[in-house]
């Protein structure tokens, strides 16, 4: 497909402007007019739109097909919730609005949706406190994390590493870095599938600030340990702190809170049905236990005596600001009447179908693809490529594979501590019928493996590019040359 600018025919206009009725007009100044004409494309209004849509259709989404994307959930968004995001009330509001003065109530809605989502988020996790401020779930990782540093430093511990599984999200050690700790992983049980308590044990001291779980974890499997390893943590005065992001699978099920975790983040864009991917906007928010309240973000908005909602920044051991404004309000909004319509009841079966579709999903391909942690999973499940890898199919050829059977690919190479992983998520809003699709194109790839490896060699083949040297494009970014399909 060409470029638009190949389109261009000299004369050719979409779009007049009318002539300038103010009385009084006069020309553009000499000293500001262009001395050249713009560099645009010169088209009609019917070829802009052909152009667009037809690149549209190129595009993969959520809303085109399944995204079976291993640790990132990304499932269906309900449209109901871009309409109440698109409410005149919320959507035309000015953030510097007064909250209780002159115009003062028209943020009163606004503040209420965040005051009473954080206590949804309170009663869903188990935690005292909530702060909506982080814009992303690894600004919520950093928000947690310097969180536990001012709490340290408050008490003038003086603590130096982060203990965090060899399974964990990459982003965990890149978060307990930047608060200013330096990290050590912890390994991995390869029977369980689940952190080693004994090396735990061995490791964790004074100088341990805390320790950073992801439970269910990224091989899917939960970690029902939770009670000794917060009890460890403890007793060394370290901070016990949840990754949230695979949240959806235990909704109503178990809150962290109650398993004493001390820090949670949560990732709205993947467990209450916001959007997720294109690079944002997302929302992490942070909660946390009593003793963690006065190091929150400020503003915090409270509920007054009189019922009406305000800003308040009296918190004199805040971390500070870590967002403009209160964060992605939109993004809040939207995962607020997410809860609200699926209520108590709804949110306890968005775990259950999330965990029946994975283990569905992984027994129905056990017998054609090594399963290193064969046990029931719960929302996702990690399967190896090893065995094809013997005929020369790494984990990266299948996802090539997949894509020509109409699937975007899982996450392959992730978690590290599995060769040649490929790591499933197929959600709580995927039908059966579309997991037996996924399933019937992976078995058939298994098959195509053993009979003709060499066929792998070109996919995809139905894509407009076809497969890169992926570290060079990284590189040597050529917009034009991969628009035209060269």
């Amino acid at each position: 497909m060409s470029v638009i600018y190949d389109k261009s025919v000299p004369g050719r206009r979409g779009v007049r402007l009318p002539r300038s009725d103010v009385p009084g007009h006069t020309a553009i100044p000499e000293p500001y007019r262009r001395r050249s004409a713009l560099n645009l494309c010169e088209l009609s209004e019917l070829d802009v739109v052909r152009h667009f849509t037809a690149l549209s259709r190129k595009n993969f989404g959520v809303d085109t097909g399944f995204y079976p994307l291993g640790s990132c959930t990304m499932k269906y968004n309900p449209k109901f919730t871009e309409k109440i995001a698109q409410l005149d009330g919320f959507s035309s509001l000015h953030p510097l609005l007064p909250q209780l003065r002159r115009g003062g109530m028209l943020t009163q809605g606004a503040l209420a949706v965040l005051y009473e989502l954080e206590s949804m988020l309170c009663e869903i996790c188990g935690m005292d406190a909530f702060t909506l401020h982080p814009m992303a779930g690894a600004h919520g990782e950093l928000t947690g994390m310097m969180i536990i540093a001012a709490y340290h430093h408050d008490k003038e511990n003086n603590k130096t590493e982060v203990l965090i599984p060899d399974e964990s999200h990459g982003t965990n050690p890149s978060s307990a870095a930047i608060a200013g700790y330096s990290t050590r992983p912890v390994p991995t049980n390869r029977k369980t599938g689940v952190l080693d308590l004994e090396a735990l044990k061995d490791m964790i001291g004074d100088q341990t600030a805390a320790v950073m779980l992801t439970n269910p974890n990224t091989l899917g499997i939960f970690n029902a340990q939770i009670r000794e390893i917060a009890d460890l943590a403890h007793k060394h005065d370290a901070l016990l702190y949840y990754d949230g992001a695979n949240l959806n699978a235990i909704l109503g099920k178990f809150r962290p809170g109650d398993g004493d975790f001390d820090v949670v983040h949560v990732n709205l864009h993947k467990t209450f049905g916001t959007p997720h991917g294109g690079g944002g906007p997302g929302a992490g928010p942070v909660g946390v236990k009593k003793h963690l309240v006065d190091f929150l973000p400020i503003s915090r908005v409270v509920k007054r005596s009189d019922g009406t909602h305000a800003l308040d920044y009296d918190y004199p051991k805040s971390i500070g600001y870590i967002a403009p404004f209160y964060g992605n309000f939109s993004v809040c909004l939207k995962a607020y009447a997410y809860i609200l319509n699926l209520g108590a009841e709804g949110l306890s079966q968005v775990a259950e179908n999330a965990v029946l579709n994975a283990n569905y999903a992984m027994h129905c391909l056990k017998d054609d693809f090594e399963v290193p942690c064969l046990r029931t999973c719960m929302h996702e499940f990690v399967i190896s490529a090893s065995r094809q890898a013997e005929n020369g199919i790494r984990a990266l050829d299948i996802a090539k594979a997949l894509i020509d059977r109409g699937f975007h690919p899982p996450t392959v190479y992730f978690p590290l501590i599995v060769k040649e992983s490929m790591m499933v998520e197929p959600t709580e809003t995927e039908s059966k019928e579309t997991l037996d699709a996924f399933v019937g194109a992976m078995k058939d790839i298994a098959r195509q493996s053993r009979e003709s490896s060499e066929s792998f060699a070109g996919a995809p083949q139905s894509t407009p590019v076809g497969r890169l040297d992926e570290t060079r494009a990284a590189r040597q970014m050529d917009f034009a040359y991969a628009l035209s399909g060269a």
